[in-house]
């Protein structure tokens, strides 16, 4: 098989559409780039948040599946999201920023070489920040222009994946056999793993925990991630590797903003394989509005009116809306321009 691209997308579970628009818009400055349902739940809001321009491997989505339960975090799971910024410095931005808005996080370590940040929002998801500084690898995306966060300091792009199994033999019969991915390194507990160009955007992180139970989905976990392929024909070879494997897929699937396959290779985690187009600039939303209106994929059009009484409305207008960029100076406080 041709070798994965990288890291597509993560999708997670939030206990609130409203909370985690303004946790990643005001706090983390990634941008809204859609605002759209799920396709397979249309009682449930799916938004998207990326880099300027909506990039795949640049974006973390989330469900609201209503009536949801807390997590159960645990092993054979899907347990951290972490994004990339430019290099070291960024990171004590970063810690200053979390303890300027009280976001629960860790102090910054190094790991595979990289410093890194963990940090957590208020359902207790996990993600972590990693420098690019000595980054080799795929490329990263662009920051949002035109939000809070200092360009020099923003993240632009997802970094590694984190999976946390009770086999790693197993997972790494997956990675290596099945997914295209190479171990590159071990240290402590974790294992890293990379495919295509290498690098933190196309990096999985394993972390061996015998000693913990599975965990379950709820709000504050890892719904799947994605990885990412060039287009169509890549789609289908995907699915007759799949088949020749003996692993049971979705088949074909038209998500309208990318195409996709999805399977499930280790218990418990569900992996998708996605194109990289057609992208979020689309009929419904130019650059300038990206994520500002309930956007629907054509197949959906037609039950607009029913779709709009069954999610509520959230104001995510930012097109008229100037964010000054935020520079933290001493802890607690902040200096705009």
């Amino acid at each position: 098989m041709k070798p994965l691209n990288g890291i597509h997308h993560v999708t997670a579970i939030t206990s609130s559409a409203e909370k985690i628009y303004d946790f990643f818009t005001h706090i983390l400055g990634l941008r809204l780039v859609k605002k759209t349902i799920n396709q397979d739940d249309i009682h449930t809001y799916h938004l998207f948040f990326a880099d300027d321009q909506g990039n795949a491997g640049t974006d973390i989505t989330f469900f609201d599946f209503p009536n949801s339960s807390p997590a159960q975090k645990g092993s054979d799971e899907i347990s951290k999201t972490s994004f990339r910024v430019p290099n070291d410095q960024a990171l004590v931005y970063w810690k200053k920023r979390f303890e300027h808005y009280q976001i629960k996080h860790y102090p910054i370590i190094t790991m595979f070489g990289m410093k890194t940040l963990e940090f957590r929002d208020f359902d207790n998801q996990e993600y972590v920040l990693v420098s690019d500084e000595h980054d080799k690898g795929i490329k990263p995306g662009i920051p949002w222009q035109k939000g809070p966060i200092p360009l020099e300091y923003a993240i632009y792009g997802l970094g590694p994946i984190f999976f946390r199994v009770s086999d790693p033999k197993r997972m790494d019969d997956v990675l290596t056999q099945y997914l295209t991915f190479n171990k590159t390194d071990e240290e402590n507990a974790f294992t890293r793993y990379q495919t295509g160009q290498g690098g933190n955007g196309a990096s999985v992180i394993v972390e061996t925990r015998k000693d913990r139970a599975l965990g379950y989905q709820g709000y504050g976990s890892i719904h799947h991630v994605a990885f990412s392929v060039d287009g169509d024909q890549d789609i289908h070879d995907w699915m007759d590797h799949l088949e020749t494997i003996g692993a049971r897929h979705s088949g074909y699937v038209d998500r309208f903003y990318f195409h996709s396959l999805y399977t499930r290779l280790y218990p418990s985690m569900l992996f998708e394989f996605a194109t990289d187009g057609p992208g979020f600039i689309d009929d419904e939303e130019s650059y300038e509005i990206l994520g500002e209106t309930l956007a629907l994929p054509p197949r959906f059009r037609s039950m607009r009116h029913k779709i709009e009484q069954l999610v509520r409305p959230i104001d995510t207008k930012r097109s008229d809306k100037v964010y000054n960029k935020e520079y933290m100076n001493k802890v607690g406080e902040t200096h705009e321009t």
